[in-house]
């Protein structure tokens, strides 16, 4: 018989890493003395009825019959009281041989399973397998292509991004200086005098040097120029000077007197 004709759904076995288990009663009164007698309640879902620890209890026997018994078998293998208890289920071969077969551990009176070895690498690679993928999916969706720019990215759909692209620029550009106010340049005019007084500037010493030089130069100059009048005046002195003679000399070789210029009358 088909059970899907008739509608009933298959069964499908949970992990037991995804569930818990507590009981409110017990929690309260819980310490290493009944904790095995909290793991083996019948509403446990780790418990399993048919090991040594069940066929034990039901005879009313000391737990210490178990290591001369094979099969599964529950032990308190670790104790943090009053939060923390460790059991674990194995699989007993001898008195000296056993096979771990899984971890239970109780915190705060709440049973959960241990996960072995291998389902925590596999959790772990797909979460981040998932994380990386949902990474190059969102980025891939920002990506753009033109045929003449190639690939650019474009962030306008996102707001949270655009938003925070926006802030970048505006902390990004250049703040105005404000100008001073007029207590403050008089306040640091004031200083500046004070400073100024205390430690006045020292005198250059160049000038000197520089003046010197100076009245060195003028000095030579001066000495140039007189011994270049003195050599004028002794030039003048050998030069012979003509003078051409004088009108009254050539009237007086002509006639021995000057005609006097006419007087100009006035016009009345």
């Amino acid at each position: 018989m088909n059970p899907g004709r008739l509608g009933l759904a298959p069964i499908v076995q949970e992990n037991p890493l995804w569930i818990s288990w507590h009981d409110s009663n017990w929690i309260p009164v819980l310490n290493p003395g009944n904790v095995m007698d909290y793991f083996s309640e019948k509403s446990n879902p780790f418990y399993d009825r048919t090991c040594n620890n069940e066929i034990v209890r039901m005879q009313r026997q000391s737990l210490e019959l178990l290591n001369n018994m094979t099969g599964v078998e529950y032990i308190l293998l670790h104790v943090q009281d009053p939060i923390l208890y460790v059991i674990r289920k194995q699989h007993r071969h001898s008195p000296t041989e056993a096979t771990p077969m899984a971890d239970y551990y109780i915190i705060a009176g709440t049973v959960y399973q241990a996960p072995d070895l291998a389902s925590v690498f596999n959790s772990r690679i797909l979460s981040t397998v998932h994380h990386l993928q949902t990474a190059f999916d969102e980025a891939s969706s920002y990506s753009r292509y033109h045929p003449s720019k190639g690939y650019s990215w474009d962030f306008s759909s996102n707001k949270a991004i655009a938003e925070k692209t926006k802030t970048q620029t505006k902390k990004e550009a250049p703040v105005k200086e404000e100008p001073s106010s007029i207590f403050q340049r008089q306040r640091v005019d004031m200083l500046l005098g004070d400073l100024l007084r205390k430690f006045p500037l020292p005198l250059p010493q160049v000038g000197n040097n520089v003046g010197g030089g100076n009245a060195a130069d003028v000095k030579s100059n001066v000495n140039h120029s007189s011994a270049g009048g003195e050599n004028d005046h002794s030039a003048s002195d050998n030069t012979i000077i003509k003078q051409e003679p004088s009108d009254s000399l050539v009237s007086g070789a002509r006639g021995g007197h000057s005609d006097a210029p006419p007087e100009k009358k006035m016009k009345i």
